[in-house]
C-alpha cells in the first residue's frame, strides 16, 4: 500500500468524469489502472468514496490510495490440491487438471497452478517462477515437471532447449488424417492481427511436432503427438495448419462443430520423460487422460461401432 496522494481538482476539469480527470492529472498512471483504484474504493472525494464516472464539478478535494497492480503483489500461497506423482528434494512432477492456469497473468492471478506449488512446498518462493520450468495450456492436462531447486531448474531449461525432455500428448483432432505417421515442421509464431492466437508463419521460430494415428473414426482421429521443441500452442496450431483441429479448441477450430459434446481443446500430456538433474536417472511418466478425455474416446469408439 503506498501513501495517499492528495489533489484538488482544477476548476477547468468541470464536467469531467472522475477516472479523466485523474488520468490528466497523475499521468504516472494509466487510466485503467485508476479505474480499477476507483473500483476498489480508493478514491474519494470531499471525504467521501468516489465511482470512476463521477462527473466533477471543479474544486473538490481528491485523496487517492495508489494500489499495487497484482503483477507487481508476490504471489500468494493457496491451498489448491495437486496429483502429485513424483517428489523428491530436487524435482516434482505433476498431473495437472483441466482449467488449472499454469501461472498468474491478466485475468488469472490467483487460483494458479504456482500459487498451488507455493503451498505444496515453500521454498519454491525463492526459485523463479515457483520452478515451473514448462507450461501447459489452461484447458490441457496432463504431466508437467517443476524444479524444486534453483540448480534443478537450470539443468532441465538445458534439457529443454538440447530437447532431451520426451513429451508426448494424446489429441482428438477433426477429420480422419490420411497418413498413419508423420512430422509437421512449420514455423510457430505471433497471429499477426489477433494477439491471442498463434499460426504457422514464415517469420516464426521453428517448430517440429511428430505424430501417429493411434485410431480413426467417423469425423474424428485419436492422435499421439510428440513435441520436438514446445511452441506455444504447438500441437494445436500445427494439427489446425493440416486441416485438422483439435475436437473442443475454442481458438483454432473456428465455428466447427462434431457430434461431441465437448467444452476444450482435446489434448492431454500423457507420457513425460527426462534425465534427472542431480543423479542423470532416466526418469519416465505416464498419467490415463481425465474422464472427460476417456469419454470422449468411448463416445468415439461407440460411434464407430454403430458405423460398423
Amino acid at each position: 500500500m503506498h501513501e495517499s496522494l492528495i489533489l484538488t481538482i482544477p476548476v477547468e476539469h468541470a464536467g469531467k468524469r472522475l477516472d479523466q480527470s485523474l488520468a490528466e492529472l497523475l499521468p504516472g498512471y494509466s487510466r485503467s489502472r485508476i479505474q480499477a483504484w476507483c473500483d476498489a474504493g480508493g478514491v474519494r472525494l470531499d471525504g467521501k468514496p468516489a465511482t470512476r464516472k463521477h462527473k466533477l464539478w471543479g474544486g473538490e478535494r481528491a485523496e487517492v490510495v495508489p494500489q499495487a497492480h497484482p503483477s507487481e503483489r508476490p504471489h500468494r500461497a493457496e491451498a489448491i490440491a495437486l496429483d502429485v506423482q513424483y517428489e523428491d528434494a530436487e524435482v516434482l512432477v505433476i498431473d495437472k487438471p483441466p482449467g488449472l492456469v499454469t501461472h498468474p497473468g491478466a485475468g488469472n492471478w490467483e487460483g494458479t497452478l504456482l500459487n498451488a506449488l507455493l503451498h505444496h512446498a515453500p521454498q519454491l518462493a525463492d526459485i523463479p517462477r515457483a520452478g515451473i520450468v514448462h507450461r501447459l495450456d489452461k484447458d490441457t492436462s496432463g504431466l508437467m515437471v517443476v524444479a524444486k531447486t534453483l540448480a534443478a531448474q537450470t539443468a532441465l531449461v538445458r534439457a529443454l532447449q538440447a530437447r532431451t525432455v520426451r513429451r508426448t500428448y494424446w489429441a482428438v483432432a477433426y477429420g480422419e488424417l490420411a497418413r498413419d505417421a508423420g512430422e509437421i515442421e512449420a514455423p510457430v509464431g505471433r497471429h499477426p492481427t489477433q494477439r491471442t492466437k498463434m499460426a504457422v508463419l514464415e517469420s516464426g521460430k521453428p517448430a517440429l511436432t511428430r505424430y501417429r494415428v493411434l485410431r480413426r473414426y467417423p469425423g474424428a482421429t485419436w492422435v499421439e503427438c510428440r513435441l520436438a521443441t514446445g511452441r506455444t500452442h504447438q500441437i494445436r496450431v500445427h494439427l489446425a495448419h493440416l486441416g485438422h483441429p483439435l475436437v473442443g479448441d475454442p481458438v483454432y477450430a473456428g465455428h466447427r462443430k462434431g457430434r461431441w459434446d465437448f467444452h476444450r481443446q482435446a489434448l492431454h500430456a500423457v507420457r513425460l520423460g527426462f534425465d534427472h538433474p542431480a543423479s542423470g536417472e532416466a526418469l519416465e511418466f505416464e498419467a490415463p487422460p481425465p474422464a472427460d478425455f476417456q469419454s470422449l474416446l468411448d463416445a468415439l469408439e461407440r460411434s464407430s461401432d454403430e458405423r460398423g
